[in-house]
C-alpha cells in the first residue's frame, strides 16, 4: 500500500499543520465538555439533592458523547472512503464547533427547566458525531500523506491535538477559576466554549486550502473504492478490529481518569484547589505535546504492535503509585503522578496508536475501519470511565485502590491486544 507519487515537502507540512490545527479544535471543544461537566453542569443544569447523583447525572451526558461517535464515524468514514477525506473534515469541524459554541449560550436548568439538560445532550450528541469522524480523517491525512517509513510520526502529529486541546481546555478553565465562584458558575465558564468559533474559523481557512491524499486519490483513479465501507470492514477486517478495540481500552481509561475524573478526585476527596488541580492537568498535557511525536517516531523503528504493548504494561505498573502520590494532597507529588503517567508514559501508546490502526486496514476501507475501532471502544473505554470511577471512588469510600485496579485490567488487556497484533509496522 505504498504510496506511488510522493509528496513535495512543502504539501506535507500544509497537510500535517491542517490536520493539528483541525484535531486541536476538536478536542478542545470535547474535553472542555469532560472538564467542566463535574464542576459546573452537574450543579446547573442537573440540580439534585445528592451531590454524587448530580455528578453522574452531568457524566451521563459525557459519556453519550461517546455512544454518538461510533456513529459519526461509520457516517462520515463512509463517505470518506468514497468521496475522499478533505471534504468530511470540513464538515466535521463546522459540526463540532458550531454545537460548542451553542452549549456555551444555553440557558441553565433554573431559567428554563427541563429543557435545559435535553438541548445539553442534543449539543453533546452533535459534539459525538463530529468528533466521531474527525479524527479519523485528521490522522488519515497526515499517515496517507507520510512516507512509507515515517507514518508512525507524521501520523503521531495530529495526535498532539489531543495534547494541545486539553491544555487548552484545562488551561482556559483554569483561568476562568481565578474568578469568584459566582462570576464563574454564572458566566466564566461559558467564555471557553464561546472562544471555540475563533479556532473554527482559522481551523476552515486552512483545511479548505489541502489538497486530497494521494493514497486515496490513487484509489479513486482505478475506481477501485467500495461501495459499502462498513460492510468489506466487517466482512473482512474481523480480527484486527477486535484487536484494535482491545488495544484502545488503556488510551480511553487511562486517559479519562487521569485527565478528566482526576480533577474530581484532586478537588473533592482530596481537598485540593480545583485551580491547582487544573494547573497540573495543563502540565501534563503541555508535556505530552512534545512526548507524542517521540513515541511516534519510536514506533518506525520498533515497530506499532512493540511500542504499544510496553507502553500499556508501563501504564499498569504506575496506576496504584500515581493514586498514592495524589492521595498525599502534596501538590510537588500530585503534579508527578500526573505529569510523567499522563505526560510521557501515556504517550508511549497514544503516540503511534494512529499508526497502528491505520496499519489494520486497506486504504479502501481505512477511514471507516479507524473510525470505528477508535470511536466504538471509546464508549467503553473513555465515556463511561468518569460513571465508572465516581462508583468506584464512592463505594470505598474515596480510596482509589478499586479505581487503580480497573485502570491495571484495561492496561494488561491493550498489553494483550497489541501484542496478538501481528501486522508488521511498516508497509
Amino acid at each position: 500500500m505504498m504510496q506511488t507519487n510522493e509528496p513535495t515537502p512543502g504539501q506535507l507540512r500544509r497537510v500535517v499543520f491542517a490536520s493539528v490545527i483541525g484535531a486541536t479544535i476538536e478536542w478542545y471543544d470535547f474535553f472542555l465538555y469532560g472538564i467542566v461537566a463535574g464542576i459546573v453542569f452537574n450543579k446547573l443544569f442537573f440540580p439534585a439533592d445528592d451531590p454524587v447523583v448530580s455528578t453522574l447525572l452531568a457524566y451521563t451526558t459525557f459519556a453519550i458523547g461517546f455512544v454518538a461517535r461510533p456513529l459519526g464515524g461509520v457516517v462520515f468514514g463512509h463517505f470518506g472512503d468514497k468521496i475522499g477525506r478533505k471534504n468530511m473534515l470540513v464538515m466535521t469541524l463546522l459540526i463540532m464547533g458550531v454545537a460548542t459554541v451553542l452549549i456555551g449560550l444555553l440557558p441553565t436548568y433554573d431559567q428554563i427547566g427541563v429543557l435545559a439538560p435535553i438541548l445539553l445532550l442534543v449539543l453533546r450528541i452533535a459534539q459525538g458525531i463530529g468528533i466521531g469522524g474527525e479524527w479519523g480523517g485528521a490522522v488519515l491525512m497526515a499517515y496517507e500523506y507520510a512516507p512509507g517509513h515515517k507514518r508512525g510520526f507524521y501520523a503521531s502529529l495530529p495526535q498532539i491535538g489531543l495534547a494541545i486541546g486539553l491544555c487548552l481546555s484545562s488551561g482556559v478553565t483554569a483561568l476562568a477559576s481565578l474568578l469568584p465562584e459566582e462570576d464563574f458558575m454564572a458566566w466564566g465558564w461559558r467564555i471557553a466554549f464561546i472562544a471555540s468559533i475563533l479556532l473554527v474559523v482559522v481551523g476552515l481557512y486552512i483545511r479548505l486550502k489541502i489538497m486530497e491524499t494521494p493514497e486515496f486519490t490513487k484509489v479513486k483513479a482505478s475506481q477501485t473504492e467500495s461501495k459499502l465501507p462498513f460492510a468489506d470492514l466487517i466482512k473482512g477486517y474481523p480480527k484486527n478490529i477486535l484487536l484494535g478495540m482491545g488495544a484502545r481500552y488503556i488510551d480511553g481509561v487511562f486517559f479519562n481518569v487521569f485527565a478528566v475524573f482526576s480533577i474530581v478526585y484532586l478537588s473533592k476527596y482530596v481537598n485540593m484547589p480545583r485551580t491547582t488541580a487544573l494547573w497540573l492537568v495543563t502540565a501534563a498535557a503541555f508535556v505530552m505535546i512534545g512526548s507524542i511525536p517521540i513515541f511516534g517516531r519510536l514506533s518506525d523503528h520498533w515497530g506499532r504492535p512493540k511500542t504499544y504493548a510496553v507502553g500499556a504494561f508501563l501504564l499498569a505498573i504506575v496506576a496504584y503509585p500515581a493514586f498514592w502520590m495524589m492521595g498525599t494532597g502534596d501538590p510537588m507529588l500530585a503534579g508527578i503522578a500526573l505529569v510523567v503517567p499522563l505526560g510521557i508514559i501515556y504517550a508511549i501508546c497514544y503516540g503511534p496508536e494512529a499508526a497502528l490502526f491505520s496499519d489494520l486496514f486497506d486504504a479502501r476501507v481505512r477511514y471507516t475501519g479507524i473510525s470505528f475501532v477508535y470511536q466504538f471502544s471509546g464508549i467503553f473505554a473513555s465515556g463511561i470511565t468518569p460513571i465508572i470511577a465516581t462508583y468506584l471512588i464512592t463505594k470505598n469510600d474515596g480510596d482509589p485502590a478499586l479505581l487503580a485496579g480497573y485502570v491495571v485490567f484495561a492496561a494488561l488487556v491493550s498489553m494483550i491486544s497489541a501484542i496478538a497484533i501481528k501486522r508488521p509496522a511498516n508497509d
